[in-house]
């Protein structure tokens, strides 16, 4: 059975990065975007890193910053991938991937960039969500996730926005990612997680099958 990796954005803690790793989820997400609940200092994203290092990925989320302000904290935070959330362009992507950076480009159903971009980036991988919202990131808003299903069949996809562990199984069989991303489908209350929730996430995507060879993201 071939079943998706796991990421959880927004991990604002150590003690939550740990739970992650014990649960076996591939990657965490740290925010570094000041309008958010999540956002976490080099400080605060530093300690988590640490903490979780050599048993997942720690995935930078960046919105519009510059190639200077990315690879400071890649460096300072000991992050192993960034995830750009704004509108980025392609240069930047491939500047960071030629700095052996690896790098996951966040595209959208409503607004730009939106999905047919991926053919335009040198991503690793492809976060796809809808984008209705202002705020960067699902904010917990279902979507038709079918449609990412076309650029799953070309590139590596992560399926974002709206999902939560009741809900992540059948939102795999309609996408087919190679990855599913979660932040507020696992918190108590906005920017704190809630640790069962992320057990019973987990326990979904293992019971949930792609039905094809993945490719590894993280």
């Amino acid at each position: 059975m071939a079943t998706p990796q796991i990421k959880i954005c927004g991990i604002s803690d150590a003690e939550t990065a740990m739970i992650c790793a014990d649960l076996g989820v591939d990657a965490i997400g740290l925010v570094f975007y000041p309008q958010s609940p999540r956002n976490v200092s080099v400080d605060q994203a530093a300690e988590i890193s640490r903490s979780v290092s050599g048993r997942l990925q720690t995935v930078g989320l960046f919105v519009d910053e510059t190639y200077d302000t990315v690879m400071r904290h890649v460096e300072g935070c000991g992050l192993t991938a960034v995830q750009l959330h704004g509108v980025e362009t392609p240069e930047m992507v491939a500047r960071l991937v030629d700095h052996k950076v690896r790098v996951i480009k966040a595209l959208f159903q409503v607004r730009e960039p939106q999905f047919a971009a991926a053919a335009t980036y040198a991503a690793h991988g492809y976060l796809l969500e809808c984008g209705r919202s202002l705020l960067p990131g699902g904010n917990a808003e279902t979507w038709n996730w079918q449609t990412a299903m076309d650029v799953a069949r070309k590139h590596p996809v992560i399926l974002a926005g709206g999902l939560a562990p009741d809900n992540v199984g059948p939102a795999i069989v309609q996408a087919a990612p190679d990855a599913v991303d979660v932040s507020s489908g696992v918190e108590s209350t906005p920017g704190v997680k809630d640790h069962d929730k992320i057990r019973l996430f987990v326990e979904a995507v293992a019971t949930a099958d792609v039905g094809r060879p993945l490719r590894r993201i993280f």
